[in-house]
């Protein structure tokens, strides 16, 4: 796992391949991802963006407390004292107000919010994470834009191929009803040939 310093992402390793963005004071409008800070603390914001179809319940717990020790890191108070909560919640369930103060976020459904506690500071977790830390500035409406244009693409194929089993599976519908008329035709005829009685099901 890595971490990128304010307005930098960085790729989490460790359990998996993770991307993690650290921002401090900044609006998560155009972040799709998981996000973490100090409870009730100023701290750094840290977004953890998952794998495509992993939800927040998937996050391996080795990646849980990195990112837990990323905030309490860069939490002014956080990261000098012990048993410090950390919650987490996906990006969508942050509220942002135009009468909140820079860095201020709340939440739409309360029952969305995860915690953790982190007992006390880890050198050996933060000494790693620095190690592995690549730092960049992203256009983050560029990049969300292109996930999002990746995902209608993914919706547009699989609309695609449903529809395109659905008409295979009419035609065979079809070809079977076909089949099952012409069947029956024939015993008409033959039983039209025939004397006596003969009973078609």
């Amino acid at each position: 796992m890595g971490v990128g310093a304010s307005g930098g992402t960085s790729s989490c390793v460790g359990a998996g391949v993770f991307s993690v963005l650290q921002q401090e004071g900044k609006s998560p409008v155009m972040l799709k991802r998981k996000w973490f800070h100090v409870d009730k603390l100023s701290s750094a914001h840290v977004y953890l963006r998952l794998h495509k179809g992993q939800t927040v319940d998937d996050i391996p717990k080795e990646v849980l407390i990195d990112c837990a020790h990323l905030v309490k890191a860069n939490s002014i108070q956080g990261c000098k004292m012990n048993n410090v909560n950390v919650v987490y919640t996906p990006w969508t369930n942050l509220k942002k107000t135009a009468d909140m103060d820079v860095g201020q976020i709340g939440f739409h459904r309360q029952k969305d919010v995860k915690m953790l506690t982190v007992e006390k500071k880890v050198n050996e977790i933060l000494n790693r994470l620095e190690k592995t830390k690549v730092e960049r500035f992203p256009d983050l409406a560029a990049e969300k834009e292109a996930r999002d244009r990746e995902e209608r693409n993914e919706k547009k194929a699989q609309i695609q191929e449903m529809k395109r089993k659905e008409k295979e599976e009419m035609k065979k519908k079809k070809e079977l009803e076909e089949l099952r008329d012409s069947t029956h035709g024939d015993s008409r005829r033959v039983c039209a040939a025939e004397k006596g009685a003969c009973l078609l099901i």
